[in-house]
C-alpha cells in the first residue's frame, strides 16, 4: 500500500473540507496516540492523513459566564489532568485524565482523539456521561451538539459520520456543592480499566442527596448510566444500604464480555465494590464543606 497523503489545514473548515473529499479513505489524526499504533499493526491504513494539530481553536480552554466549559479537542490528557479551573462535579473530567495510561500517552494523547477511538474501556467516557458533557463535531454541514450519553454508540463507534471531527468537549457548571469522583480497577497502573466508575453527586446541608449521575465504564460497548437506579439515593442520605441497592440495579444493565483483562463474571462482581468506593471517596472529600 502506499503512504498516506498528508495534510495539516490551518482551521477546521479547511480539514472538514480535505476529509470529505478523502471519503472513507481518510482519517484525522490529532495526538496520534491511538491512530498510529493501530496503523504499525495494519488495523488501519488510511489513504489520507489530517493532522489538526495546526487548528487553534481546537487547543483552546475557557469558561463561559454561565459556567461551562469548552475542552477544546486537541487539549492534551497532561493539560486536562492538571486544569484548575476543572473543579467540583466538574473534576470528574479531570480526574479521569489523570489516570489515562502512563506521562508519555499523556503527553501525547488529546481528548478528541480518545473519545473519537471510543475504547469501551477508556477513561473519558464514563467520566463524560457523568459530567453531563455535550460533544460539539463539525462537518461539511455546520457544526452539531450530541450528548456524551448519545455520542457513544457501541464498540468503538460513536456519532461522528465520516467527514466529521469532535471539535470540543462542552461541560455543563455542576450544582452547587457538587464533587465528581473517577474510581477504576486495572491490572497495573496505567492500564485499561478492567471496569470503572464516574459519578458527580451533591449533597444539600442536611446531608441528602440531591444530584447524582453515575456511569460503569468497561463493562459493554459504551458507558453504561441507569437512572433508575440513581433514584435510590437521590433524595435521601447516601447510606451503605441504599448504595448497594443502587449498584445492585445498575449491574442488571451491564454486558461486560471476557477478555484478556478479566472475565465478564469478575467485572460484576467488582462493580459495587468500585461503587461504594466512589461514594466514600466523594464523600470524604465533601466533609470540610458539610
Amino acid at each position: 500500500m502506499m503512504a498516506a497523503t498528508f495534510h495539516k489545514p490551518a482551521t477546521v473548515d479547511d480539514a472538514v473540507r480535505v476529509l470529505s473529499d478523502a471519503g472513507e479513505g481518510g482519517r484525522p489524526i490529532s495526538g496520534g496516540a491511538t491512530l498510529v499504533a493501530m496503523m504499525n499493526a495494519k488495523l488501519v491504513e488510511p489513504d489520507v492523513l489530517v493532522s489538526l494539530s495546526a487548528i487553534a481553536e481546537l487547543k483552546d480552554f475557557g469558561r463561559a459566564p454561565d459556567g461551562t466549559v469548552r475542552i477544546g479537542a486537541m487539549r492534551r490528557h497532561r493539560e486536562t489532568a492538571f486544569e484548575s479551573d476543572l473543579s467540583g462535579g466538574q473534576a470528574v473530567v479531570a480526574k479521569a485524565a489523570s489516570q489515562i495510561a502512563n506521562p508519555p500517552v499523556r503527553n501525547m494523547g488529546t481528548i478528541g482523539g480518545s473519545i473519537s477511538f471510543a475504547d469501551p474501556a477508556a477513561d473519558y467516557p464514563p467520566a463524560l456521561v457523568a459530567a453531563d458533557a455535550t460533544i460539539e463535531i463539525a462537518g461539511p454541514d455546520g457544526r452539531r451538539l450530541v450528548p456524551a450519553e448519545e455520542f457513544f454508540l457501541g464498540w468503538y463507534e460513536t456519532a461522528v459520520e465520516p467527514g466529521e471531527i469532535v471539535t470540543a468537549v462542552l461541560l455543563p457548571p455542576a450544582p452547587e456543592r457538587a464533587v465528581g469522583h473517577y474510581e477504576k480497577l486495572c491490572r497495573v497502573a496505567g492500564d485499561f480499566a478492567l471496569a470503572s466508575v464516574a459519578l458527580v453527586l451533591a449533597l444539600d446541608g442536611d446531608g441528602t442527596v440531591t444530584h447524582l449521575r453515575l456511569a460503569v465504564g468497561g463493562c459493554g460497548g459504551g458507558p453504561v448510566r441507569c437512572p433508575e437506579a440513581e433514584a435510590l439515593v437521590v433524595g435521601a442520605a447516601p447510606s451503605a444500604e441504599r448504595i448497594a441497592a443502587l449498584a445492585e440495579r445498575l449491574v442488571e444493565d451491564l454486558d461486560p464480555v471476557d477478555d484478556s483483562r478479566g472475565s465478564a463474571e469478575y467485572r460484576l462482581q467488582i462493580v459495587p465494590r468500585l461503587i461504594a468506593k466512589a461514594f466514600d471517596e466523594a464523600l470524604t472529600e465533601m466533609e470540610p464543606a458539610r
